[in-house]
């Protein structure tokens, strides 16, 4: 039986009043399960044998398992170009696949012992590149074995606060990665002190790898990042294998993100990437893909 034109004018008038209340509720009235304050990242060096092999097909991948963004490698810096791929054509493939770049590692080890002028012209082609891809953070991470002593960090303080201030003059942001080996205790001192303690922190900025904090350092990720909340910038996430302490995929190792990441500080925080750099159970691309199950299910809606 049709409805009067009464009732169905009420029904409109009705549902309209519904739709309009809906729209002026507050969000927090409205579930918001679904919806994060940042995207999934990926460190792309994780799966760089598949990036060697396929890297349009690898990034297709990548996002199909619900990754957003990504921190990159392997800056051809004569050729300005990643992957293969000249800087402005990877950003257009980005672009159509889905995906955003927020930072990238470079090589700045290769000019420790360089002169000035020759880092100087090599942090003017990674901003080069960064702003090709219209990335946020340019990040130095790693130093060579060889210089791993205490006055080196702090010939690498010096070289952070000055590739800091010409990134930053070029309005992208800069960060030092650690490992474990900023940890080691030489003579009563650490290499992650001197980095923290003698470069500026409104030039250089921080990103954890909170797998390598775990497993070198005496103070928790809680405890480093509460002494300059705002500074750290980036954070690295991956597991660590129960029995060698080697890398392992997301939920198979002794980290408990759970807690960890439910109450760390995150007034810093921009951008965060799921690595693992090798131990892998079957390949890089199984194991990108079970981190990325397990922490959509179990980690995710604490970011």
């Amino acid at each position: 039986m049709k409805e009067s034109k009464t009732n169905n004018r009420r029904t409109f008038i009705k549902q309209s009043g519904l739709l309009m209340a809906a729209s002026m509720m507050p969000i927090s009235g409205i579930s918001m399960s679904n919806t994060s304050k940042y995207k999934m990242g990926l460190q792309l060096f994780t799966i760089r044998d598949a990036m060697e092999k396929d890297p349009i097909g690898s990034l297709k991948a990548v996002k199909g398992l619900g990754y957003e963004d990504l921190e990159i490698y392997g800056y051809n810096e004569k050729e300005g170009s990643y992957y293969g791929y000249k800087a402005k054509e990877l950003k257009n493939i980005l672009d159509d696949i889905g995906l955003t770049v927020s930072s990238g590692h470079y090589g700045f080890s290769e000019y420790f012992e360089k002169s000035d002028d020759a880092l100087k012209k090599y942090v003017d082609q990674c901003i080069e590149g960064a702003h090709a891809l219209n990335k946020s953070y340019i990040t130095w991470p790693w130093l060579h074995p060889e210089y791993r002593t205490i006055e080196n960090f702090k010939i690498l303080a010096d070289k952070l606060n000055r590739i800091g201030e010409q990134v930053t003059n070029a309005d992208l942001g800069f960060a030092y990665h650690n490992h474990g080996f900023e940890f080691e205790e030489q003579n009563g001192q650490l290499g992650y002190d001197i980095i923290v303690n003698q470069t500026d922190s409104n030039l250089v900025k921080l990103q954890l790898d909170l797998y390598w904090a775990k497993h070198s350092s005496k103070s928790t990720p809680a405890e480093l990042i509460a002494k300059e909340p705002e500074r750290f910038v980036m954070w690295h996430i991956k597991d660590m294998d129960k029995i060698t302490r080697d890398y392992s995929e997301l939920g198979n190792g002794s980290i408990d993100y759970v807690s960890m990441l439910s109450t760390l500080d995150h007034t810093g925080l921009k951008f965060y990437y799921l690595e693992q750099g090798g131990n892998f159970a079957k390949d890089s691309m199984q194991s990108i893909t079970d981190s990325a199950l397990y922490f959509k299910k179990n980690l995710k809606k604490y970011l």
